[in-house]
């Protein structure tokens, strides 16, 4: 949870109005009992009148009250009232000889009336009986000797007061009719109300939630964006994935959740026991017995269920990876028809998944039924425990029923944040997932002061120093990198050539920073990488990968990437450099044809040219080739290299190749063997001073040109 308020921090504002909301809406449900209970105590049972003292009365039924009082006491009630036929009530009675009515002044003070319903509670009572008959009354007076509850003096009192108006000629049921319309009005008033508070803590709970996601898959975004290599390392692809959709989307559904229910139940629930204790206290020991049944319930379930949520999310990491390398790999797949094979680790993965969410699934969907035979069997007790009360006379059917639903709102409140502590743990562990991210700390950092360059002839130009540079991954213990060093000038051609796993990449790799040095320094224009922002860095390199890399959109705008605001002759000039223009002129929309994603729809070759055509049209100071003419036949090769030679005049080249053919004409050639440098020169000199570069050479030069160059050397 405390993730949780940390990214519903930004949102406080909407989090207070949301609280405002929600103790209007419990307001509203609170209240609604209440009112029930009126319609059934007073507008049913008590023909809508709820006083306990008449307003109106006839004068020889006050004076048969008055022979049950004391002499001091019938002073105070006969200075209450007075004659007048002018009373909340209309009655048409006829005889009713001298009608009496309380005093405007006794009616507005509240102490007054409450004085009066003392004195005359008992008397109303006996008049009841007398009534009634003699045996009755005898009854009556014999029941009058033990103290009697509230609850009953109050009944007897509406109910006397009610024949009493009666003798008037007062409509009573018309009196009942008005007061019940009365009461459904205010609830109507209530329940829309209510409806409109939960439709707006609704709406601005959906929008918070909203917000909080859209923040989150931004900040991933921009941290993973920012991740050099060996955080890339660290998180797989596949888990970055599920970071920014279904963690993030996990903890959008709580952060609704939680604001729509998590913060009402409390609010409900508190409002819901005050209201009890001002109904029936007797039966408060059944709410804790129902409280402490439902927790015992989720107990058990969040104690079993709760490991299981994170290795549901590392399941469904698993299921990404699965998926991913087998939808990148489907053409490999089929070449060797292992397709099979596949489908079963695919549904191996699949199993564990759906195996684990079954587990949850089903012990969520015990829970319920349990809560409702919980919820049901209170009700039964209430009503139980209620029905003696009722027919002893201590409560009155309304109150009973308001106590269910004060109870049902209680248990439900708790209910709902059982519910929620059962979803809690899954996205708990989603938002630590995504805070991972958020809070890892990056290898590459940009340099507090950016120093400049030197101030030599070659400032600018993209002069490469390696000096003494060492690399081993994090983590490694082995170095990949031995003392490395040398420097390429613009203008020149740098090659690196050796065996496969020699360093040639990484070496590569440490220019744009991908990775840091982990001894030595690497100076650009006599600066170190380490002194330079990322981006001011980058902006100097123009970088083909290994593997080409398009995306989506059209030729166009995959040559302009990295110049976005480049002219059309700039970039056809890149794609005639590249050896792109032909085979892009063949196409019916030219260089506003489309490129799928990855570039699916373009050969490896003609990949290869048009990632080398997007660093050509950035105009560069640094080139870097890792290896970018693989794809390419010898022809291409030949007339591409000849092509960038004038391109890049100006500028430092540096090429990671496999084949000799492509560095032939290097002005310098580093060979790397198990990571340290073998050999530095040209080619020919390379022939006879350095053994692994002459090893490679006869690979693949033939006889003839080998003695050839060799000769030349001599």
């Amino acid at each position: 949870m405390r993730k949780l308020f940390k990214f519903m921090k930004p949102y406080a504002a909407s989090v207070f109005a949301i609280l405002c909301v929600l103790m209007i809406q419990a307001y509203c449900e609170l209240s609604l009992p209440t009112y029930t209970s009126d319609i059934v105590n007073v507008g049913i049972q008590q023909s809508g009148i709820d006083e306990n003292v008449p307003k109106t009365i006839r004068k020889e039924d006050l004076e048969q009250l008055l022979l049950f009082v004391s002499p001091e006491s019938q002073t105070a009630v006969r200075e209450a009232y007075e004659e007048g036929r002018y009373s909340a009530y209309h009655y048409t009675g006829e005889n009713t000889g001298t009608v009496l009515r309380l005093k405007d002044s006794v009616l507005r003070d509240e102490d007054e009336l409450v004085k009066l319903s003392d004195i005359l509670a008992k008397p109303m009572i006996l008049a009841m009986g007398s009534v009634s008959g003699e045996d009755m009354g005898m009854k009556v007076k014999e029941q009058l000797k033990e103290p009697i509850p509230d609850s009953i003096l109050e009944q007897a009192g509406t109910a006397y007061v009610r024949m009493a108006y009666g003798r008037l000629g007062i409509d009573t049921d018309k009196i009942s009719a008005s007061y019940i319309r009365r009461t459904g009005a205010r609830m109507l008033a209530l329940a829309a109300l209510g409806m409109l508070a939960s439709i707006l803590v609704g709406l601005i709970a959906s929008r918070v939630g909203a917000g909080i996601g859209r923040g989150l898959r931004r900040d991933v975004f921009r941290k993973v964006v920012s991740f050099s290599n060996a955080e890339f390392d660290k998180f797989s692809t596949a888990s970055l994935i599920t970071r920014s959709t279904n963690d993030i989307q996990q903890v959008q559904l709580l952060t609704v959740m939680v604001l729509r229910m998590v913060l009402y139940s409390p609010i409900l629930a508190a409002g819901g026991v005050w209201k009890v204790f001002h109904t029936n206290v007797d039966m408060s020991w059944i709410i804790a017995l129902g409280v402490i049944l439902i927790l015992l319930v989720v107990g058990t379930l969040f104690f079993v269920v709760m490991p299981k949520f994170k290795i549901v999310q590392n399941q469904v990491d698993r299921l990404n990876l699965v998926s991913r390398e087998i939808l990148t790999g489907l053409a490999v797949i089929r070449a060797f028809s292992t397709e099979k094979y596949e489908e079963r680790r695919f549904d191996q993965a699949n199993r564990e998944l759906t195996k684990t969410n079954l587990f949850v699934n089903r012990a969520m969907t015990f829970m319920m039924p349990v809560m409702m035979l919980v919820m049901n069997g209170i009700s039964v007790l209430i009503i139980w425990v209620g029905g003696h009360g009722v027919n002893g006379g201590s409560m009155q059917v309304g109150d009973m029923m308001a106590f269910i639903q004060y109870t049902m709102q209680i248990i439900m409140s708790f209910l709902m944040i059982c519910m929620i502590s059962v979803m809690l743990p899954r996205a708990a562990v989603s938002a630590e997932r995504v805070d991972e991210v958020l809070k890892s700390e990056t290898l590459i950092h940009d340099p507090e002061k950016e120093k400049e360059s030197g101030s030599s002839e070659k400032a600018g130009k993209g002069e490469v120093v390696f000096d003494h540079v060492s690399f081993r991954y994090p983590g490694a213990e082995e170095y990949v990198l031995n003392d490395i060093s040398f420097t390429a000038k613009p203008g020149q051609t740098t090659a690196f050539i050796g065996s496969t796993g020699s360093g040639k990449s990484t070496l590569v790799n440490l220019i744009p920073r991908f990775y840091d040095v982990t001894e030595g320094r690497i100076l650009i224009d006599g600066v170190d990488v380490r002194d330079m922002k990322q981006h001011d860095l980058r902006e100097k390199l123009g970088y083909v990968p290994q593997k080409g890399v398009l995306f989506s959109g059209t030729i166009a705008s995959n040559i302009l990437y990295g110049n976005p605001d480049g002219s059309e002759e700039e970039m056809k000039s890149a794609a005639e450099t590249a050896q792109a223009a032909e085979f892009i002129s063949g196409k019916r929309k030219g260089y506003e044809s489309p490129v799928s994603q990855g570039g699916s729809n373009v050969s490896g070759g003609q990949k290869q040219r048009l990632s080398i055509a997007r660093a050509i049209a950035k105009y560069p100071d640094i080139y870097i080739f890792d290896d970018s003419f693989s794809a390419l036949d010898y022809k291409t090769d030949v007339m591409l290299r000849n092509a960038l030679k004038k391109k890049t005049a100006e500028s430092t080249v540096l090429i990671v190749a496999q084949r000799i053919s492509t560095i032939l004409h290097a002005e310098q050639i580093i060979v790397l063997d198990d990571g340290k440098m073998a050999g530095k020169g040209r080619h020919k000199e390379l022939l006879k001073t350095c053994d692994a570069y002459y090893q490679i050479a006869a690979s693949q030069l033939s006889e003839k040109e080998l003695a050839a160059d060799m000769k030349e050397v001599d």
